[in-house]
């Protein structure tokens, strides 16, 4: 795995308490780092997903694990969305999560941290879920000569398929952007 919880940065209990809820959104939006193999080493994917949409939102691709991998993420998400005070950040409680520089951007946007419990896959389930799907899918592209071969194959797939395209049985099987649109007409 990627998280290495054995660190002194800052923890939040967890406050989303597995609510992902759907149909609001910017309510809760969970961010996870998983990793990726190509021939020229490992590259690592941050992504932020709003819970509300099952959209992702924001996502950083970097050959290492530094903390620049979670807020390139986070940054990405607040140039698409506009959150209001209180909305739920949630992550495990890796040391890029727990880092100086994130809390400065939840303190900053007035978003209330969380972090799953110690050891707790099912606290972030609904991302650990996208990873499983997105490795699945991309299963047969997985030997990627370069990293930029497999950026490249990775936001195509999020953007091209997972977000616009793929059927979600919590969103009543439509996509999450059309899950968005749905929202919007209803407001």
């Amino acid at each position: 795995g990627t998280t290495d919880s054995r660190h002194t940065k800052v923890l939040h209990e967890n406050v989303l308490a597995r609510d992902f809820t759907v149909g609001t959104l910017n309510r809760a939006w969970a961010g996870d780092i998983t990793y990726l193999w190509t021939s020229e080493g490992w590259l690592y994917l941050a992504v932020v997903m709003d819970l509300g949409s099952r959209r992702v939102i924001g996502w950083s691709f970097h050959k290492t694990l530094d903390t620049p991998l979670a807020t390139n993420a986070l940054d990405m998400a607040l140039s698409v969305r506009t959150p209001s005070p209180g909305l739920i950040c949630h992550s495990d409680r890796g040391s890029q999560y727990g880092s100086a520089d994130v809390q400065a951007m939840i303190a900053r946007y007035q978003m209330r941290g969380s972090m799953s419990r110690k050891g707790n896959c099912w606290d972030n389930a609904v991302v650990e879920s996208f990873f499983a799907t997105m490795k699945t899918d991309l299963a047969a592209d997985y030997r990627w000569a370069t990293r930029i071969d497999a950026v490249s194959a990775v936001v195509e797939w999020i953007e091209g398929w997972y977000n616009r395209e793929r059927m979600h049985s919590t969103l009543g099987n439509i996509s999450p952007v059309a899950f968005e649109q749905q929202i919007a007409q209803t407001l």
